[in-house]
């Protein structure tokens, strides 16, 4: 693809690599068969061919409108298209770049400007949310059900006790914004798996969100301080040893394993992001590469025949390239995975976009649950917090007689290990 981008952005770094990547596009389409919206609006303009073609135009001193706007908000930045595209288009990178510009240009007033930045001051403080959801709980029978959904019951019950013992082998963990306070037994069950693998799992206090929530709000200078926080959190850690930065949830992965790209024209955090970058590991990655002591833990029997489906995140399967992984895991635990069809589309959580753009991600969740209920699971699996509670939110599938709980993968498997 040719390109003139005008005088405001050419020589600028994101500039420079907006224009790297529109030259990577031939226009095939092959993404538009695989985007979720373009799939839902059948809209070219909400696809990623389409959103492209409106990024150029922007950077090219185009005009820009309320409409542009609309049409990259419809985008879940799910990189569904980037798994398919020949090319190599990084397709995300180009859209945080024209958000931010966009956003510049068509800035947000009212309501919409109120609750994007009450997102991003709120989530990222467990501080403020779990209080907020603690009287959500009380209030959940009034309140709207764009907020109300995304109040679940506890999702797996309480977290369950931590183990205490030292081990030689170390690694970090990231406790994250929300999941404490929606799911606090997922971190505590990963704690448990690792400790009967002869490894340690710290959370670093000083460390808070990922930065992927303000990043995504176009709140991009503020996401950058969060990154630099958790990287002057983690590096004391990082020099005494600590082998991996383990993340729980898929959504904090995908963001963290990029800190190198994004911090590296900080020249005082550039090679330690890229360090962090090179360290981080989603849970299934570091439980898979212990298989080989793990399958003599697993008692098979409780688990023989359960049926689970398992949804992989989009920050999981195209975001950070781990496919097949979890599924693994959970067949040597004995559990029977059902099919899923379309599984590589997005459940319509994308982080924030279940609340911003409520009715494309009601159409998603349904049409995801009714993927994952066609083989009459009695559980369903996820590696995110943000997929668990927005499937936990659509109640029961079609054609299930009854809702079927959704839960965090490392929960089930740390159930097959025998208690000590």
């Amino acid at each position: 693809m040719q390109t003139q981008l005008a005088d405001f952005i050419k020589d600028t770094p994101a500039g420079k690599e907006a224009d790297a990547i529109l030259r990577t596009c031939v226009h095939c389409g092959f993404c538009t068969a695989t985007c979720p919206t373009y799939q839902l609006l059948g809209d070219e303009l909400d696809g990623p061919r389409g959103r492209i073609y409106l990024i150029k135009q922007v950077l090219e001193g185009g005009p820009v409108t309320e409409r542009t706007r609309l049409h990259l908000d419809r985008c879940l930045t799910c990189r569904s298209c980037e798994t398919t595209c020949p090319s190599g288009v990084k397709y995300h990178r180009l859209l945080d770049i024209g958000r931010q510009v966009v956003e510049e240009r068509v800035p947000r007033g009212g309501l919409e400007a109120l609750t994007r930045l009450a997102l991003r001051e709120v989530l990222p403080r467990p501080w403020l949310f779990n209080p907020a959801v603690a009287v959500g709980k009380v209030l959940k029978p009034f309140l709207p059900s764009v907020l109300g959904d995304k109040i679940p019951a506890a999702a797996g019950g309480p977290a369950k006790p931590r183990p205490t013992a030292v081990r030689q082998r170390k690694v970090l963990a990231l406790a994250g914004c929300v999941q404490p306070g929606l799911a606090p037994n997922i971190n505590a069950a990963a704690a448990r798996v690792l400790d009967r693998l002869g490894i340690q799992m710290i959370e670093e206090q000083k460390a808070g969100c990922c930065g992927a929530l303000r990043f995504h709000l176009n709140a991009q200078e503020a996401a950058l301080d969060d990154m630099r926080r958790n990287i002057d959190a983690w590096w004391p850690h990082v020099e005494a040893g600590a082998e991996a930065i383990l993340m729980t949830a898929s959504g904090c992965g995908a963001h963290v394993k990029e800190y190198g790209h994004l911090l590296q024209d900080d020249p005082a955090y550039a090679a330690k992001a890229a360090r962090i970058a090179e360290l981080t590991k989603d849970a299934a990655e570091l439980v898979l590469a212990q298989k080989e002591a793990l399958l003599p833990l697993l008692a098979h029997q409780p688990a023989a025949g359960r049926k689970v489906a398992f949804h992989s995140p989009c920050t999981l399967q195209h975001g950070q390239g781990i496919r097949g992984v979890v599924e693994e895991l959970l067949a040597a635990a004995g559990f029977t995975l059902t099919p899923v069809a379309d599984s590589h589309l997005c459940c319509g959580s994308a982080g924030t976009y279940s609340i911003l753009q409520p009715e494309l991600s009601k159409q998603l969740r349904d049409n995801k649950l009714s993927a994952l209920g066609a083989g009459l699971p009695e559980v369903i699996a996820t590696a995110n917090i943000g997929c668990l509670t927005h499937l936990q939110s659509g109640g029961a599938p079609r054609g299930t007689p009854s809702a079927v709980p959704v839960r965090h993968w490392v929960e089930l498997l740390e159930e097959q290990l025998p208690q000590t």
